[in-house]
């Protein structure tokens, strides 16, 4: 509203100011315009003779356009003080009117002041609501948190505890099975170094026998091959040790303790022999490629 009053206030002093120029550089009078210089120089004018009626006509004429300009002057003076009549009224109008303006700016500053205050208050009002209810938010949040991990760790707990049990059960048990185990390898190593045994033994006495028995066939091989002499031998003996190979063959003889003459004798019996009785097993043959023995002459 404040700018049409201004747009009015401009117009009217715009119109006064376009009267004023009017009546300041108008020319209001008849004098003809002079009339423009030519190229070619204006001849005298000749007197004539002026008709009175036409003079007086030409007076009335003037003096007519001069209580017109006059009139004119008149209205346009009195248009001019209308105009600033309207213009002090349009400007005490405006004034009026800008005044109850301010008035209702200061009453819309006022009640918006009281509503902004209002509208302050109530965002305060509201803001501490939402901040205790988002405190009891994260109240209840961390609770139902701290009620969710101390369930998760009494489960963790349990759990751990079972595991624990469950391990040391297992451990029991695995502790049990291996002494168990180990008693029963025990038992078996035993068994089996017993049978081992028994069979070692077995096969000793099996081997002892058969080299017994190729020993006595050696004896008698020695006592074919034997130069017996009853004077000087009867009742004597000597020990021997013999080592054969594979074959049977004498590789070597040693004499041992005894009778001289007997000595020589079954040596040399037993290399007339060259090759003795052996067995075909190599544990047996093992244990006699080496084999000691007594040759006592027999009559």
């Amino acid at each position: 509203m404040n700018q049409k009053f201004q747009v009015a206030i401009g117009l009217s002093i715009v119109l006064h100011l376009v009267v004023a120029a009017v009546l300041f550089f108008g020319d209001f009078s008849s004098t003809p315009p002079k009339p423009t210089p030519t190229a070619n120089p204006i001849q005298p004018i000749k007197a004539v003779v002026v008709d009175s009626k036409k003079l007086k006509t030409h007076i009335d004429n003037i003096k007519k356009k001069k209580a017109d300009k006059a009139k004119r002057l008149r209205d346009l003076e009195n248009k001019a003080a209308a105009a600033k009549k309207r213009r002090a009224k349009e400007e005490r109008r405006i004034k009026a009117l800008e005044k109850q303006r301010k008035k209702k700016e200061r009453e819309k500053k006022i009640s918006d002041a009281a509503a902004k205050k209002a509208r302050a208050k109530a965002n305060a009002a509201d803001k501490a609501r939402k901040k205790i209810e988002q405190e009891r938010k994260v109240a209840e949040e961390a609770a139902a948190n701290a009620k969710a991990k101390r369930l998760k760790e009494q489960k963790a707990a349990k759990k751990a505890d079972d595991l624990r049990k469950k391990r040391a059960a297992e451990r029991k048990r695995k502790v049990q099975e291996a002494k168990e185990r180990a008693e029963q390898e025990k038992l078996l190593e035993q068994q089996m170094a017993e049978e081992m045994a028994s069979r070692q033994q077995a096969r000793r006495q099996q081997r002892m026998t058969e080299v017994g028995r190729f020993t006595a066939l050696i004896i008698q091989t020695i006592q074919g091959n034997l130069l017996r002499d009853r004077s000087t031998m009867e009742g004597k003996s000597c020990k021997l040790t013999i080592s054969l190979a594979p074959s049977g063959f004498v590789t070597n003889v040693v004499t041992g303790v005894g009778d001289r003459v007997v000595c020589d004798a079954a040596k040399n019996a037993v290399y007339k022999a060259g090759t003795l009785p052996v067995s075909k097993d190599p544990e047996v043959f093992k244990e006699m490629s080496r084999i000691s023995l007594t040759v006592v002459p027999e009559f």
